[in-house]
């Protein structure tokens, strides 16, 4: 059987991936990606599902910024929200860019699944592309998990100093947050499940399931603020 050099390789991966991007998720309109998600394509899937969770949750923190920044009477507090809302940005958009990363880095692994395996060498080759995209595979959840973690600090602070009339919407965005840390853990750990890399897969499902830990205390801890000045 004739050999395939390993650029030759390389070069069809490429070529089944860039194939299976499509329009980026986040330029869909909602009812789009709900379609897209429900269709019975794989992806998007729970990952890109729950960074999207996650995105949500922290721009509910960053609404409750600017809805305190311009409330009437709190003009000393300008800078402090706005310091907030800008924060609550920034991991917006990182978490809106793992939605669509979510998704190109299952199409990574498909696309590795594609490769050829005729010969020695080209089993080598799949083998080790597969691995090095399961663990990219892995590593973008725990992405997701590390800035929706991020986002309470936001969203308690909201809680605690953001207008009272919009405590709700913090409680909600914890409700996201937590729900975005718990989803992506589950998406670590079944890409988790196909390494090789037996230290780096203990490793990143210790350090997952700390962040579980932590952000189910943190969402417990917003909502008991959140439910103390709605009923006082």
């Amino acid at each position: 059987m004739r050999q395939i050099p390993l650029a030759a390789i390389k070069e069809a991966a490429e070529s089944v991936y860039q194939a299976a991007i499509r329009t980026p998720l986040v330029r869909l309109d909602l009812r789009e990606f709900c379609n897209e998600t429900l269709s019975d394509s794989p992806a998007p899937g729970g990952g890109s599902v729950a960074a999207l969770m996650g995105a949500l949750g922290v721009s509910l923190g960053g609404m409750v910024a600017n809805l305190s920044a311009g409330k009437r009477g709190w003009d000393d507090k300008l800078d402090y929200f706005s310091e907030w809302a800008v924060k609550g940005q920034r991991l917006k958009d990182e978490l809106l860019f793992l939605v669509d990363e979510d998704t190109a880095a299952f199409n990574k692994v498909m696309a590795a699944f594609g490769l050829p395996k005729g010969s020695d060498e080209e089993k080598a080759a799949r083998s080790n592309a597969i691995q090095d995209a399961t663990r990219y595979a892995t590593e973008v959840p725990f992405r997701t998990m590390q800035r929706s973690f991020d986002s309470f600090e936001l969203i308690k602070a909201m809680a605690e100093t953001g207008n009272p009339n919009s405590v709700s919407d913090a409680g909600v965005g914890a409700l996201c947050a937590r729900s975005a840390v718990m989803g992506a853990f589950l998406n670590v750990k079944i890409n988790a499940a196909g390494l090789k890399d037996k230290e780096f897969t203990e490793e990143i499902l210790a350090r997952g399931a700390e962040i579980v830990e932590n952000a189910i205390a943190k969402e417990s801890e917003i909502l008991d603020i959140v439910d103390h000045k709605i009923t006082t």
